[in-house]
């Protein structure tokens, strides 16, 4: 049986971040996660007793990102900001131990003029390695998302076989690939056999549906087909609801009653 969990970053956005715990226990979810924990509430605390009064699990957040509001959406591969992504990563793995979260992923951000690609490259492979090894010492899986380059022009990572082939360089047991099938419908299709084919490699699966990126149903991917043979792969990660909401957010939830699926 497939384990969902509820992206709080996009979902219960009807309420305040601290109260949208209660909301997903409320619609059977006993799993959530969210891109970072700091803009809603820098108290972690408060966040671990939301969770705790809910019984409900953090499965996986975002390592620090750089300027959020500035655009930028990972600092992993740039070799000026070396310092101070490897703070944020030790940072972040202490939160989630607070927070007994097992899964962290490292958005690996744009390609930047200023250096070749070669360089940052080479600086992402190296501070990755770095990164899956402090958190592996932690007990905590790193993990890389390839983005669309519809909606992420720019970005250093944004296929599947890309992802493959960081990993290989990376070379480090524990790192694995997210896998947004919002982001790969974009990027390149041909979903389930793309799964199917890297399945030993994916750790973390997301969903929405395409182009609108709002929940199953409402766009062009058949995901009481994608799902139904993603159960069947004996899937045993999480896949996290990360859409927008076409309306309200419990009425959103809809959809898996009528794929016959539940929290």
């Amino acid at each position: 049986m497939l384990k969902f969990a509820a992206n709080l970053t996009f979902l219960f956005r009807e309420a305040p971040f601290l109260e949208r715990f209660a909301r997903a226990r409320q619609c059977g979810f006993r799993y959530v996660e969210f891109h970072n924990p700091y803009p809603f509430c820098e108290d972690i605390d408060a966040i671990s007793d939301a969770k705790d009064a809910q019984g409900v699990e953090i499965v996986h957040f975002n390592l620090p990102g750089g300027d959020w509001a500035a655009g930028e959406r990972g600092i992993a591969g740039w070799p000026d900001r070396c310092e101070t992504f490897r703070t944020g990563v030790s940072e972040t793995v202490a939160t989630a131990r607070t927070l007994g979260c097992r899964q962290l992923n490292c958005p690996v951000g744009y390609l930047r003029d200023d250096f070749s690609p070669g360089e940052q490259h080479r600086c992402l492979v190296e501070n990755l390695r770095w990164a899956a090894e402090h958190a592996a010492e932690a007990g905590i899986t790193l993990l890389v998302e390839p983005l669309n380059p519809v909606t992420h022009p720019g970005y250093a990572l944004t296929t599947t076989a890309q992802a493959r082939a960081l990993l290989a360089q990376v070379n480090h047991p524990n790192l694995k690939i997210q896998y947004d099938f919002f982001q790969m419908q974009r990027a390149e299709g041909d979903l389930i056999e793309t799964v199917r084919a890297n399945l030993a490699y994916v750790g973390f699966i997301q969903l929405a549906d395409s182009p609108g990126r709002h929940e199953p149903g409402t766009g062009e991917v058949n995901y009481r087909f994608l799902l139904e043979a993603l159960a069947n792969l004996d899937f045993e990660g999480y896949v996290s609801l990360e859409y927008q909401p076409s309306g309200q957010t419990e009425a959103s939830l809809e959809w898996m009653k009528a794929y016959g699926v539940r929290p």
